[in-house]
């Protein structure tokens, strides 16, 4: 089993809290551009390093920005 971003809730929580790219850009230290294909599930598999990075600034855990998919 592994986990997978939700790119939709990532973009959702961030709006929610009237966060830019940008500011999660500078917060997080990930490139916008990866932050962006992130957000838009470009990214399947992007490790457990930057899924927790963007979780703790959005204050959120990490279950609430990723799908668990079945193997």
């Amino acid at each position: 089993m592994s986990v997978r971003p939700n790119g939709p809730a990532i973009r959702a929580i961030r709006k929610a809290q009237n966060m830019s790219l940008r500011e999660l850009q500078e917060k997080t230290g990930l490139d916008r551009g990866y932050l962006s294909r992130l957000e838009r599930g470009l990214i399947r598999q992007p490790g457990d390093a930057p899924v927790l990075k963007v979780a703790t600034v959005l204050d959120v855990v990490p279950d609430a920005i990723t799908h668990e998919e079945q193997t």
